[in-house]
């Protein structure tokens, strides 16, 4: 799968309406003459509390923080492939990496990492090697992407990918697990928790959420509805097999696919060959086209602003601030900002001149929040049945 690292597909239009208002001159112009890449401003790094509640780091741990000297070195992606396993999913193959913790302690959960739209385990490169010091961290390739199955025929939806996460944790973790999402990978795990029966997640970790599968995903706005004829025009030429292919083919070239990196990173320099590959490889699998057509085209699936009343297990929300495609002054922004407001069990912190891939733009500034957050979780004592 390719085009939108970590956010719902954007090739034809923002995925959100904030954006959509702002920005349809440029995306009509995407659509017609695939001229792709938003550039968006580079501006200083830096992090901004906005809001500090109970799961928010204190002086006491200190020992959870990795300072930038002690950060191990990212891995390598072919690194990366040599680690992975094959897990069977009703009759598909899933491919995941588990990494154990340098410092085992069964009182700490599991990590799951899933990564956004186009993206795989390997867009984790930067984080896995730091979380894994302290906890056992896995990371999995959603059906669809990566060197996961992309079966013919198969009607992608946020569901199925909630599922397999659950399965995932049940099956393959065996213990209380914390998800760890970007963009859409997010938005599965909000589903995943969300459903009345799991017993195994004991956290949910939020980075940029998308508001659904893809364009779709209608919130309460009018400039998405005004859009709303164009994206099923949209659908209907997607549906044209050599439309898609010829559109598939174009945006999946190298130099366009760093243009797209280039408008959501706004740490310009991590938009490095290594990251170009990560997306373009899996988007040369038999299925890719496929997938992407019904990722694309396919129901958004549940929005979050529905989901996340319901949760009352922790939850921290980072958010980089320069995303063009889930804006923190967007509708789905603007919701999880409300959130701390409202509802003690949420964490939220902004983070300034970063992109909609915190993880793998700003490691450091990740790593800086997540880690106090990790440690101030309550002691795990239960293993999952």
């Amino acid at each position: 799968m390719v085009v939108a690292i970590g956010a719902p597909p954007f090739v034809f239009l923002p995925s959100s309406p904030f954006a959509a208002s702002r920005n349809l001159k440029k995306q009509r112009n995407t659509i017609f003459n695939l001229n792709i890449g938003l550039q968006s401003s580079h501006t200083e790094h830096r992090c901004i509390t906005i809001s500090n509640i109970k799961c928010s780091a204190s002086s006491s741990s200190t020992s959870a923080i990795v300072s930038k000297e002690e950060e191990p070195l990212p891995l390598e992606v072919n690194e990366i492939k040599t680690m992975c396993k094959t897990w069977v999913w009703r009759g598909y193959n899933i491919n995941y990496l588990v990494y154990q913790a340098r410092n085992e302690n069964t009182c700490r959960p599991s990590l799951l990492l899933v990564h956004g739209f186009g993206a795989s385990i390997a867009h984790w490169r930067r984080n896995i090697a730091t979380l894994a010091q302290n906890y056992t961290v896995y990371a999995i390739d959603l059906l669809g992407f990566g060197a996961s199955d992309k079966p013919s025929g198969f009607e992608y939806n946020m569901e199925s990918w909630a599922q397999l996460i659950l399965d995932f944790a049940n099956q393959i973790i065996q213990r209380p697990t914390v998800l760890v999402g970007n963009s859409v990978g997010s938005l599965a795990c909000v589903i995943a928790a969300a459903d009345p029966s799991q017993t195994s997640i004991q956290g949910l970790v939020l980075l940029n959420c998308a508001g659904g599968m893809n364009n779709k995903a209608i919130v309460d706005d009018w400039r998405i509805k005004l859009l709303l004829p164009l994206l099923w025009l949209v659908d209907f030429l997607l549906n044209q097999r050599s439309v898609a292919s010829a559109i598939f083919n174009r945006v999946k070239q190298r130099e366009n696919l760093k243009n797209i990196l280039l408008s959501v990173y706004g740490n310009k320099e991590f938009v490095d060959e290594d990251l170009v590959e990560i997306i373009k490889g899996p988007a040369d699998d038999e299925g890719a086209l496929d997938a992407f057509v019904s990722i694309v085209t396919g129901p958004p699936g549940p929005n979050p602003v529905q989901l996340i009343p319901n949760l009352t297990l922790p939850i921290l929300v980072l958010w980089g601030d320069q995303d063009p495609f889930t804006p923190v002054d967007g509708p789905v922004g603007k919701y999880f900002s409300s959130l701390p407001s409202q509802k003690p069990n949420v964490s939220l912190f902004l983070l300034e001149g970063v992109g909609h891939c915190p993880h793998d733009d700003r490691p450091d500034l990740v790593h800086e929040k997540l880690l106090p957050w990790l440690s101030h979780l309550p002691v795990v004592e239960n293993v999952v049945t």
